[in-house]
């Protein structure tokens, strides 16, 4: 049975098991930025650089590296959780890692190219590309987390020779 987030006058169904939900954002929060850090690191970029842009959603006014790290490390997996959230009402359960890295494409859209221009200008300055691929590696493995946790829970179907 999928669990249901209950509100005093609407019911939202959740297509996936919280354990999973929680199992796939831990997964996709660890692991999305690694495709930025091999490119800064690549191409001899501040590896550090969307760490600190990410802690200046928060603390604008921070300069110091350690503040900026501790307050990437509220707003990352804050934003992770918001968008798994949205993800787990709006993802269709087949061919769920196709359409989470689709989803995840228009995430980057919105994020990068609306809401940072206005909000966010250090997110706004990073290099476009590798921030999209962070949103897409996102997108990969929460899709793929839940898909690999749905395909264990499903009962094997034995075929008849």
């Amino acid at each position: 049975m999928m669990p249901a987030l209950r509100c005093r006058r609407f019911v939202v169904k959740l297509r996936f098991a919280l354990k999973d939900l929680l199992l796939a954002w831990l997964v996709a929060t660890v692991f999305s930025g690694v495709p930025s850090t091999l490119h800064a690191l690549a191409t001899g970029a501040d590896a550090l650089e969307a760490t600190r842009a990410a802690g200046k959603m928060l603390l604008p006014h921070a300069t110091d590296t350690r503040v900026l790290f501790a307050a990437a490390a509220i707003v990352h997996p804050a934003v992770s959780a918001f968008w798994t959230a949205v993800f787990a009402v709006l993802l269709p359960r087949r061919h769920v890692t196709l359409w989470a890295i689709a989803g995840s494409a228009a995430v980057a859209l919105l994020d990068l190219r609306a809401i940072a221009p206005m909000l966010f200008p250090a997110v706004a300055a990073l290099p476009f590309w590798p921030q999209v691929a962070d949103h897409l590696a996102w997108g990969a493995l929460l899709g793929g987390t839940l898909q690999w946790r749905h395909a264990r829970h499903e009962p094997a179907v034995r075929r008849r020779p």
